[in-house]
């Protein structure tokens, strides 16, 4: 398992890449798809995951619907039009994050790259 403070700033991004691909979605089943997805490396918790959905719902970048479900309220998170154009904004900035890390990651000791 990775630990959290690596997961903290790309959270967001996941969430709404999950979204963007899924259309809509409830909290459990995001925390089950993320450790789905990354093979249990990353598992999420909902202390960490809603103040993330939150956040977004109180910038304008995904809503909730409530739904009944076997005599329970369930909430699933879905996108609004706003929230697609952050999900390619914050998957571009994420790449350009990860392509600098992988250049870090790489360097060789010595080697001056200036």
């Amino acid at each position: 398992m990775l630990p959290t403070d690596l997961i903290k700033g790309s959270l967001k991004t996941i969430i709404l890449k999950l979204l963007e691909e899924n259309g809509r979605m409830y909290g459990y089943e995001i925390t089950r798809k993320v450790e789905e997805l990354t093979a249990g490396k990353i598992k999420l918790t909902y202390g960490a995951l809603y103040p993330v959905l939150h956040k977004l719902e109180s910038e304008g970048v995904l809503i909730t619907e409530p739904e009944n479900f076997n005599n329970r309220i369930r909430i699933y998170y879905l996108l609004t039009p706003h929230g697609h154009s952050v999900v390619t904004e914050k998957l571009k900035e994420l790449s350009e994050f990860i392509e600098s890390l992988q250049l870090i990651v790489e360097s060789k000791p010595g080697l001056n790259h200036a």
